[in-house]
């Protein structure tokens, strides 16, 4: 009879921890669904953002360079050869909105990704040249020093470039409160070991609280004031599917230094594994 009891007491101690199992089971795949579901928002989000500052960046220098044409135009007398130029830059910028549809579609058609050798040093010249309204109007004094036969790196021309601009743009947004120092920006690229490329954008702004450095490319943290915190996020998710790495660092004086160590063109190059440097 104590057997039988025995029995009936381990079958319920089986049945019911079966049905904890399933029921645990049950809420990890729920569980899991809704983070899916929520990824897939947020990636969402993070696309159209990119789309939309991809799309932008060329159509900026577009009007730009057709309303500095027309003050070239009026002049007198007119300053045709700048005017023609400036026309040739319209063009190049045109050609550059075209590529980004281009990419955009083959991005929905599900092509494969556009990758191919880029010059970083050019990309970088093009991007700065975009910028140029941007330094003029925040007062920003630009330095450059770009390596010299700096290998091709293999990538999208167009996503490494926004996220030069993205960096360029942050550097910036964060001098424009200092007045009591000049606001300087340095862009550098270099050799980063033997199988990499470093691109660094350094300025002398308000930086970042040091608590903060590890929440930096988080989606959605920001320390703006009217920022949404999504550049970073999406210019660090651009890098890694490149192979390559991105961190920032406080400079030992005022201000801070992002950078990005991206694969140069070589089979199965990655900088993902890299040491940070501190």
């Amino acid at each position: 009879m104590r057997n039988e009891a025995g029995a009936i007491v381990k079958w319920f101690s089986v049945s019911i921890d079966i049905e904890d199992r399933k029921s645990t089971e049950e809420e990890i795949r729920s569980t899991q669904t809704k983070l899916a579901q929520m990824g897939h928002v947020l990636t969402m989000g993070q696309l159209t953002a990119s789309i939309a500052h991809e799309v932008n960046q060329p159509l900026s220098g577009i009007i730009t360079n057709a309303n500095t044409c027309l003050h070239m135009l009026a002049a007198n007398p007119p300053n045709v050869e700048g005017a023609r130029e400036t026309a040739r830059r319209t063009i190049r910028d045109g050609h550059r909105a075209s590529e980004v549809v281009k990419r955009v579609r083959a991005l929905f058609g599900k092509e494969n990704a556009a990758l191919e050798p880029v010059d970083l040093n050019e990309a970088t010249r093009e991007v700065i040249a975009l910028s140029r309204v941007r330094f003029q109007e925040t007062h920003a004094v630009l330095r450059t020093e770009l390596a010299e036969e700096l290998p091709l790196v293999n990538g999208d021309r167009v996503q490494l470039q926004q996220v030069v601009l993205n960096l360029i743009q942050n550097a910036s947004d964060a001098m424009i409160s200092v007045r009591d120092r000049p606001r300087r920006m340095v862009i550098t690229t270099e050799r980063d070991g033997n199988e990499c490329v470093r691109l660094t954008v350094q300025d002398a702004g308000v930086g970042f609280e040091r608590e903060s450095l590890q929440r930096l490319f988080d989606a959605f943290y920001t320390t703006k004031s009217e920022g949404v915190g999504i550049g970073l996020s999406i210019s660090r998710s651009i890098i890694e599917r490149h192979g390559g790495r991105m961190w920032a660092a406080l400079n030992e004086g005022p201000g801070a230094a992002f950078s990005f160590s991206v694969p140069i063109v070589a089979k199965d190059a990655t900088c993902a594994g890299a040491a940070v440097p501190s």
